[in-house]
Parts: structure tokens; sequence; C-alpha cells
């Protein structure tokens, strides 16, 4: 039997592209797709659920078993909101989705998109920093069979993606340029979702990857 997996944030363009990855991975047997709204695509391997609110999953739950990872890729940034806010969306929301899936399936993996700075300490200056730190090391401590948190840097989006950042679109020009001068901060999705699919399926030891574990994880996979 294949890898059946849960993606979060697939109307955002890290989880699109993960997906996208997943599906096209002859590996992988179910996709569930958990959003806030459609994400405009559609596959035999490809299943959706549309759910307003990530810190109450009561009423999805007995759709959510049998899933051996999850792709948590949903998330915000912390421009232009209060701190509050902030910490709601990436500490609270993400820890209660997480909590409830670690119940209903503890054979699961839960990999984290975190992101490249990301404090681990928890006692840097950078609030999101901070946050983020927290939300890797309370994640590590929920009863999952294995956590991962990715702390990519600047990505690039899978061919045909439906949900690009404008900043990727006009700085996609930079991509090749700091791969070159920089491999550890520039990943493609495509890398990021292989990478995902390889420590899901196998014993990787590290906890926290960055772009050069990501790279060398998805090569493992191909």
């Amino acid at each position: 039997m294949g890898l059946k997996i849960i993606i979060t944030g697939t109307t955002g363009m890290v989880g699109e592209g993960v997906m996208q990855r997943c599906l096209d991975n002859p590996d992988v047997e179910k996709v569930l797709s958990i959003s806030r709204k459609p994400n405009g695509h559609s596959h035999p391997k490809l299943g959706e659920i549309i759910h307003s609110d990530f810190t109450d999953l009561a009423a999805i739950e007995s759709q959510l078993t049998g899933y051996d990872a999850c792709f948590f890729c949903a998330g915000i940034s912390s421009m232009g909101i209060s701190k509050e806010q902030y910490e709601k969306i990436t500490y609270d929301l993400t820890l209660s989705f997480a909590a409830t899936l670690a119940k209903l399936n503890p054979e699961m993996t839960f990999t984290y998109l975190s992101g490249q700075g990301t404090d681990g300490t928890e006692k840097g200056r950078s609030h999101w920093a901070r946050v983020k730190g927290k939300t890797e090391n309370d994640l590590r401590k929920l009863p999952f069979k294995a956590v991962f948190a990715y702390r990519p840097g600047m990505m690039k989006p899978m061919e045909g993606a439906l949900h690009v950042l404008s900043y990727y679109k006009y700085g996609a020009w930079m991509y090749p340029i700091g791969r070159m001068i920089y491999p550890n901060a520039f990943n493609t999705l495509a890398e990021v979702g292989d990478s995902m699919m390889y420590v899901s399926s196998n014993a990787y030891k590290k906890f926290i990857l960055e772009g050069k574990e990501i790279t060398e994880t998805a090569n493992l996979l191909r």
C-alpha cells in the first residue's frame, strides 16, 4: 500500500507545490487536502475537505483516520497583523490541529513547514522567529511516530501552479544565481515535496531540515 498523506495550506504556494508533487508520485496512494477554501485542483488520488476552524476538527475527525503522514504547510506572514493574532494562527492553530491528528493517527509522521531564521531557543529578539521555534519545539512533544521541522529559504514554484506569491513571480530571476552562490537558502518546491515524502517513509534522524538537508533527502527519493 502507498503513502496516505494529509496536506494543509494547498491554497498557498508551498502547500500547492507539495501536493502536486505527492499526486505525481506513484508511491502515494491518497492525498487529503484540508483548507478553508477550494484549492482549484482535481485528481483521482485527491480528496478535499473544506473546514473553517482548524482548532476544532470534531466535525471531520471521522475522515482523518488511517493516514501515514501530515505535511502542515498552512501559515501566515507576521507582516501587518498583531503579535497576538500571529501567535494564535501560527502556534495555537497548528498545535490544536496536530494534537487531534496525533490522537487519531499515533503512527503518523508530522512535517511542519517552519522557515529559515526560526529561533529554536525561543529567546531571540525576533517575535515571529520565537513563535515559530516554540511551535517546532512543542510539536515535537506530541505522540507522533516522528516530527520534522522544515526551514527552507526561497523556493522555486512548480510549473503550472495556481497560487504563486507575487514576490516569487517577479523575483524568479534570482533563483539560479542564488542557488549557485548560497545553495542552503534556495530550494525548488519539487525538492520540498520529495524530501517530505522521503523522511516520512524512512528513519531519518534529524528533526530540523534546512536547505541542504532538503536537497539531500529529496535526491534520495529519486
